[in-house]
């Protein structure tokens, strides 16, 4: 899947954050959901951060989720989250980058990341973190009370 699938979409700018990015995956290891993190292709080499998090969490038959962070020295970044049950998959997005019709801080909403809204995010990457984590326990919860 391309990192910027949605018309209007712009990389954001600069290099990754490592730092910010390992400090990002060990604070989420905090959180109840969430069974380990790694960066991908490597340590060596990190272009994400992948957070995963428990799939027997859910209700129903899942078999994988995860977070795909991305941060960028210029505070600019994107958080995927990717919910997969066989060949179904769940998506959504937050963002924080330069998008001629959304602000810079958006949200693509599930199930298929559609059309960006305004996303009221801190700029803060924990504060990133925790209300993305929090709106996984919100669709989980939702989940097991039988909403969509």
């Amino acid at each position: 899947m391309p990192e910027f699938p949605h018309k209007g979409d712009s990389p954001p700018d600069g290099a990754l954050d490592v730092t910010t990015l390992q400090t990002v995956g060990q604070r989420a290891a905090s959180h109840p959901l969430v069974e380990s993190w790694s960066f991908t292709p490597s340590n060596a080499s990190p272009r994400t951060l992948e957070i995963h998090l428990d799939p027997d969490a859910y209700p129903t038959e899942t078999d994988a989720v995860r977070l795909d962070v991305h941060w960028f020295r210029s505070g600019d970044y994107y958080v995927h989250y990717v919910e997969t049950a066989g060949e179904e998959r769940y998506q959504c997005r937050w963002d924080r980058h330069p998008k001629t019709n959304a602000p810079r801080a958006h949200f693509h909403p599930p199930p298929d990341a559609g059309d960006a809204v305004d996303a009221r995010l801190g700029t803060h990457p924990l504060d990133v973190l925790f209300t993305v984590l929090d709106w996984v326990s919100e669709r989980v919860e939702s989940l097991h009370a039988g909403g969509d």
